[in-house]
């Protein structure tokens, strides 16, 4: 059974057919601005294609695809400003890029490498959190920190479904609201937590309701379509900033393919189910009504194609050609300062 579809209670601005359903935001009426999230979502695919193509054939370790889900990624982070922090979940590829991280740190990443969380953009920008939920806790301690500096900045939070049945997430929500911090806290609903239905996790009607109990307003949006992302999370940003505390924001969407290069999900669900959302997905959604609204034609999708893989190509060139770490690197990225009792280890990984 499919369920939780978008429906008119739902903040939305394009439906599936990317007919306009209520008046559009002041950005959205901007074609550079559609084009450049579009060209976002665009480059994140070509990635997450390439990316799956490089783990198929042993050159990637296990990686989550976004598939279906860059709506999410790209409206989260169009809205964020530089001051900022991101903590990202493992799905967050086009948020990342879209702050700045580059191509060949996220292929680094994936691979294994630590000098992929070494970010030449967003140097505070959290790295990729495995552990569900727990980058919750530390978006809470990022915002009381920028609240007690009296810093301009938000912590942003993005994490999937599965992650708001946690404690982890329950008690940063709880700080936030007592505190009333700076955070916004998105949740990628994409109906599933590995191979467990989102309707199996929880008895709540929505995610969004679950920001009632730690006293922080909760939305539902459209996750598919980008720019009730953006708007919904340019609201709450905007409301933070003005010292009036955090947000719960949940995005609905579908995971079209695997949870991770390690799953298998036709074990679980049926292609019935998985097929009628491949209508609603983001990327189509906002090209036809780029097609429809901004002349968007043909040869501007073909270009932005090919310029797509053309980075994404070039990109996996330089991660394939890129050398392996020093040993003592499982020291230098864990450490500030060399514990007393470590020294001697790395220095025999330097010489030996």
């Amino acid at each position: 059974m499919v369920e939780q579809q978008p429906s008119p209670s739902i903040s939305g601005f394009l439906d599936a057919t990317a007919e306009v359903r209520r008046p559009l935001p002041d950005f959205a009426k901007d074609r550079a601005t559609l084009v450049e999230m579009y060209a976002a979502m665009v480059l994140t695919r070509a990635f997450d294609t390439k990316a799956i193509a490089l783990q198929r054939t042993g050159r990637l370790g296990t990686y989550a695809s976004s598939l279906g889900q860059e709506a999410i990624g790209v409206g989260v982070a169009s809205a964020m400003r530089p001051e900022d922090v991101f903590l990202p979940s493992f799905r967050e590829h086009g948020a990342q890029l879209v702050r700045g991280v580059t191509l060949d740190e996220l292929l680094l990443y994936w691979g294994g490498d630590e000098r992929g969380n070494d970010f030449k953009g967003p140097r505070q920008d959290f790295p990729v959190c495995i552990p569900v939920a727990s980058q919750f806790p530390h978006a809470a301690g990022v915002a009381l920190a920028m609240k007690q500096k009296g810093e301009p900045g938000v912590a942003v939070a993005v994490a999937g479904d599965g992650a708001t049945s946690k404690g982890d997430f329950y008690e940063a929500m709880n700080i936030v609201g007592a505190w009333q911090l700076p955070a916004v806290f998105v949740i990628n609903n994409n109906q599933w937590a590995i191979s467990v239905r989102r309707k199996d996790q929880t008895a709540a009607e929505t995610l969004a309701q679950k920001a009632v109990a730690a006293g922080l307003p909760g939305e539902q949006v459209d996750g598919n379509d980008v720019i009730a992302v953006r708007e919904a999370v340019g609201r709450a940003l905007d409301r933070a900033r003005a010292g009036e505390g955090g947000a719960l924001i949940e995005c609905l969407s579908y995971r079209l393919g695997d949870h991770t290069t390690a799953d298998d999900a036709s074990r679980y669900r049926e292609e019935e189910e998985v097929s009628p959302r491949w209508k609603e997905e983001p990327v189509a959604r906002l090209r036809k009504y780029l097609t429809d609204a901004h002349s968007w034609s043909k040869t501007d999708e073909e270009e932005l194609l090919r310029s797509c893989r053309e980075d994404v190509e070039t990109a996996a060139e330089r991660y394939l050609a890129t050398g392996p770490e020093a040993a003592r690197a499982m020291f230098d990225t864990l450490f500030a300062e060399m514990p007393a009792d470590l020294a001697a280890p790395a220095e025999g990984l330097e010489n030996g």
